[in-house]
């Protein structure tokens, strides 16, 4: 396998992995005011392709996340105890925005290398036909 082919599965693997970061935080942006609701964070991993024998990124599989939710005071809320309360989710809209501004820009910079090799392959295939 060239280094062409190894450079496109390195950040094939990157945008796979950003993409599925960004749908899991958009799931948690979305589910911010579900009651009981926790936050999932997704790891990366290293992986090993033994065809091309070069490592790549991949996700791991989703965690939750296990900090203490929030406690709400609303009474007249059906999931409320005796005391008034519920437990409302532990999403953190801030964190959850400048992490998904994190994933895109990672993506973006992904694409980039991506169509970059892309460009680089094309113009070498131009160069040894004439």
């Amino acid at each position: 396998m060239n280094d062409f082919a190894k450079a496109l599965d390195v950040t094939s693997s990157g945008l796979k992995a950003q993409a599925t970061r960004l749908r899991h935080l958009a799931e948690n942006i979305s589910n911010s005011d579900t009651p009981g609701y926790r936050r999932k964070l997704v790891p990366f991993e290293t992986a090993f392709n033994s065809d091309s024998r070069v490592s790549m990124v991949e996700t791991g599989r989703v965690q939750l996340d296990r900090s203490t939710l929030e406690r709400v005071y609303d009474p007249s809320h059906p999931m409320a105890d005796d005391s008034g309360y519920f437990d409302g989710s532990n999403v953190d809209l801030i964190i959850e925005l400048a992490d998904t501004r994190e994933a895109q820009r990672s993506y973006e910079a992904n694409l980039k290398v991506f169509e970059q090799t892309r460009k680089m392959s094309s113009s070498l295939m131009d160069l040894l036909r004439s």
